[in-house]
């Protein structure tokens, strides 16, 4: 066998991914040393690719609209972005890190970086679907997203990334997997309002989840999603970060109240064999997909 077959193995070896389900803490720097230890211990267990939750340095800020709430922002490189680097380097890891941007005066973003494991800002996404409901007041604080929808060929793997409320959108998935992603990483701030949760609660977890764990299986590729625990104010948020692989079996599963480093080791051979078997990028049918830019149809 050629040195070329051996090279296309070695391209498909595993990729460790450690997600990192925490909770808030009383101040960014607290917040950020925790995590900072974290990652030591993700990165002692084998993880080549860790990731942190939605706005992992603060509480979920969005629950009323508070002008001085923006004061938590921070520019993007800056110091967090400093200290990962930093970090990511010397442990040899890729770090997924989700961020408040401020982007400007009055310009602001809910942004995940991408560290490659020399060091370097390899990319950011900025958020492009952005909700507004009670509890979650982010139209407020966050203007949309214009990076587009990146893929971040890094030193294990390639990588895409959205954030929370992007993650029920099935066109920003499959634009992920047209750019080459492997795994597509959607940290994540979601929970009960106290006034569903007896009604509503097992129902959005059902939705929440099997919409992730279709976009694996439309799209041949792992999904990992990252959860916070812990009640804030009148949100509960409900942990359970999983991995979902692309036959959508959830592979890894965290639990619903307590921190925890959830591991996976992705088989990126399994993605080959998988889109070999169910081509469906083969078969789509590009040219019958015009409406899909329209904001309605049915008219």
């Amino acid at each position: 066998m050629g040195l070329d077959f051996w090279a296309r193995l070695a391209d498909l070896s595993p990729m460790k991914i450690a997600l990192l389900q925490s909770r808030a803490f009383a101040t960014r720097k607290e917040a950020l040393q925790h995590h900072l230890g974290l990652i030591r211990k993700a990165a002692e267990g084998g993880a080549q690719v860790i990731c942190t939750q939605e706005l992992f340095l603060t509480e979920y800020f969005c629950d009323i609209q508070e002008p001085e709430r923006f004061d938590l922002a921070e520019k993007i490189p800056g110091p967090t972005v400093e200290a990962l680097r930093e970090l990511a380097a010397l442990l040899e890891v890729v770090i997924v890190a989700s961020l408040f941007e401020k982007r400007g005066a009055g310009l602001y973003h809910n942004t995940a970086v991408v560290i490659d494991a020399d060091g370097n800002l390899t990319g950011i996404y900025r958020k492009n679907h952005i909700p507004q409901d009670p509890g979650f007041e982010e139209k407020f604080y966050f203007t949309p997203g214009d990076t587009g929808y990146p893929v971040w060929d890094t030193r294990y793997g390639k990588l895409g990334v959205l954030i929370c409320w992007d993650q029920w959108y099935p066109e920003a998935a499959r634009l992920m997997a047209l750019g080459g992603a492997e795994v597509i990483i959607y940290p994540t701030a979601i929970g009960w309002l106290s006034e569903e949760k007896e009604e509503l609660g097992e129902a959005q977890h059902v939705a929440w989840e099997t919409v992730q764990r279709g976009h694996a299986v439309a799209n041949g590729c792992y999904v990992a999603a990252i959860n916070r625990v812990g009640r804030e104010k009148d949100t509960e948020f409900w942990g359970r970060s999983f991995v979902a692989d692309p036959y959508g079996r959830v592979v890894a599963r965290a639990g619903v109240g307590d921190e925890e480093i959830l591991f996976h080791e992705c088989d990126r051979k399994l993605l080959e064999d998988t889109r070999r078997i169910w081509p469906f990028f083969r078969d789509r049918r590009i040219e019958t997909y015009g409406g899909l830019t329209k904001r309605w149809l049915a008219e």
